[in-house]
Parts: structure tokens; sequence; C-alpha cells
């Protein structure tokens, strides 16, 4: 009798275990763990989270260290630069998931390793489809105010957009990226630290985005060693430098200032017309603007080959050459280009030091940081 008891004792304890796991596995409530009113104990969701009063997130204000000789960030009053919004810029920099198929990011036409440029002559889409521009070195760009070669755009939020719906570039829709993203538990809870949102739109991606390309900055070469009296120049660099900043070389016109650029477009005199490519003409419509392009910074022009918009000249040797010969005559040739047809007449040992000027505008602590990289 006794051992009966212990039996059906035994049996009922083990009912009330499985009733109670049962239970358990059924509880519906919130499982999202961003929502206000989420619950640890739901096993199924039943759509009953609530986001719209949620606590926002205080956000870590991100200091850019503004270089010396440089003039403060132009940052977006609705952008502003925070420890998570860079992050979240980085990964999705890094990712592929924008693109259409998933396999291209922005990284794969913007490498660290060529100064956030592309090594190829003509970058390539997911459709293996190529474009006719190189895609250019981002560096220093938090103080620009117009990018691409043609200028196409006046912020680093606005060029955000224009790649991942490119047909021959990302090939995507915003509305897929947005779905996409959406349904990524990761990058909710990501977007929510950045912009306290919940819902995860297109405007948030290329502010993100812009965060991230802010921080890529450039100020560490030998030539800034030099200016900052850390280090001296060799004599070839010296002499390169002379040339570079007279007449001589004519090259301080369009690079002279710290940016290394002067946010200005010109034609170079690379082509005769009619152009191939009608750059700045092309987004204005005017005549005028035919065959001008943005003027590329030099920093970092040793890792960023090829050059030009079109990456036509695979060496700084044939840069240099291309100016020494005095180039084409069209309408639009800029009226900087004073040697025009004559050339600037350079020795093969002043084109040897002017590289080497060139060449010391490279920063290996900016193509290898590791606070770049994913």
């Amino acid at each position: 009798m006794i051992k009966l008891n212990k039996v059906l004792y035994a049996l009922c304890c083990l009912i009330f275990l499985l009733s109670c796991k049962k239970d358990f596995l059924i509880i519906q409530g919130c499982t999202d763990k961003s929502a206000l009113n989420y619950n640890s104990s739901a096993t199924y969701e039943d759509g009953s989270c609530d986001y719209d009063t949620l606590i926002p997130y205080q956000t870590t204000p991100y200091m850019i260290i503004i270089p010396e000789g440089f003039p403060d960030m132009d940052i977006p009053e609705n952008n502003p630069m925070t420890v998570e919004g860079v992050e979240l810029g980085k990964k999705l920099f890094h990712d592929p998931i924008l693109s259409g198929d998933g396999t291209l990011s922005c990284a794969s036409c913007h490498m660290q390793s060529s100064s956030f440029s592309d090594p190829n002559r003509f970058s390539t889409g997911i459709n293996g489809i190529q474009g006719s521009r190189n895609a250019s070195a981002i560096i220093n760009l938090g103080w620009t105010n117009s990018f691409n070669w043609d200028g196409s755009a006046s912020t680093l939020e606005e060029q955000g957009f224009e790649p991942v719906i490119n047909p021959i570039e990302m090939n995507n829709t915003w509305p897929n990226v947005e779905n996409v993203l959406n349904a990524d538990t990761n990058y909710k809870e990501l977007f929510r630290r950045a912009f306290n949102t919940q819902k995860i739109d297109s405007t948030h991606v290329v502010m993100a985005i812009a965060q991230f390309e802010r921080t890529l900055i450039s100020v560490n070469s030998r030539y800034d060693k030099y200016l900052r009296q850390e280090l001296q120049l060799t004599p070839s660099e010296l002499n390169g430098y002379v040339i570079f900043n007279s007449e001589q070389g004519d090259c301080f016109h369009c690079h002279g200032t710290n940016k290394l650029m002067d946010n200005s477009f010109h034609n170079n005199a690379l082509d005769l017309e009619p152009f191939l490519d009608n750059g700045l003409g092309q987004v204005t419509g005017l005549a005028s603007d035919y065959g001008k392009f943005k003027t590329p910074t030099l920093r970092n022009i040793e890792f960023s080959a090829p050059y030009m918009h079109d990456g036509r000249f695979a060496t700084l040797e044939e840069v240099v050459e291309h100016y020494n010969s005095g180039g084409e005559y069209s309408s639009t040739v800029d009226p900087l280009m004073k040697k025009l047809g004559v050339g600037l007449q350079l020795t093969n040992q002043q084109k040897e030091d002017l590289i080497a000027f060139l060449k010391a505008l490279s920063d290996t602590d900016f193509i290898n940081n590791p606070d770049f990289t994913p």
C-alpha cells in the first residue's frame, strides 16, 4: 500500500511538471528586447510590443579632432557625430547587405589599402557591368562641399543615396534595403542606439555611413610631419616640394591647401572635343562646364592609382608626363593650364623629385588604421 502511494505521488508530480512545461511553452507576450514591455518569460510573440514610449537611448558624442591648419568640419545639425552612429556606419559601409544580390559593399569599390579608392580602372557592379569612371578616394571628405567627379551631390548624406539604386553599381531599391534591414534584429537594435528610431529607413542609413566617412581623416604623412617639424624631407623631396609650389611645376594652384585640393572643378587638358564624358557639364547642363571634373586630393596619391576620373593613367609617372607634355586644347580648358601646348619642360631629375614629393604625401597609418575596419 505504501509502495503504491509512492508511485501515485511520483506520477502526480510528473503530470504537474509536464503541465507547467506546457504552460511555459505557450506563454504569450512581447519577445523584442528593444520594446518597452519586453517579457523575458514570453515564448510566443503576440504583437503587443510597445515602442512609442521607449526611453530615448543616450548616444555618446564622437569628437572629431581638427588637424592643425584645417577649418572646423561642417557637420549637419540633423546628423551630429556619435560613437553609435559611426560604428553603425562602419558596419553598413562594409556590409554587402545593401546590394541587390548581397555581394557588393561600399568597401568593395573603396578599399582601405587603396586609400578607400578602387585599384581597378573602372569600378564594377553586382552584375559584372563596368562603369565609365574610377571610384575616387575617400579622404578628409568632411571638409568637402561637393562630391563625385561631376559634383552631382552636395553632401555626404546626399551622395550615399545614389550607389544603392545605380543599375551598374549595387542595383537595388531603397524599399528593398529597408525591408531587409528591418527584418534584421541586430540592425534594428543598432539603429535604435544610433538614432532612437524603431523603423529603419534610407535617410538614417546614409546618415550613418556619412558619419563613418567623416572619420576617414588622413594627416600623418611625411609631409605632415615635416610641417610639424617632426622630421626633415629628403633633398629630392624638398626639390619636388619647390617645383610643386612654383610656376615651374604649376601644381599649387589646384592642390596648394592643407587638404591638397581646392574643392573646385577643372578641365585639365585631358581630351579634345567632343568629350566622351562631360563631367560637371553633365550635371549643370552648361556647355561651359563640359570636360570639367572635381579636383582630387593628392593625399595618399601613391596608393590611389589609377588616376583621373577615368583611371587612364596607371602611374604617377604618366600623370606627371601629361602635365609635362602640355595637354590637349579644348574650349573649356582651365586658364590655370598656362603651359598648354608647351608643357612644363621638366628634366628627368625634376620629374623624379616631383614624384618623390608626391610620395611624401603617403600616410601609411591611414591605410592600416584598424578603427576603419569592421
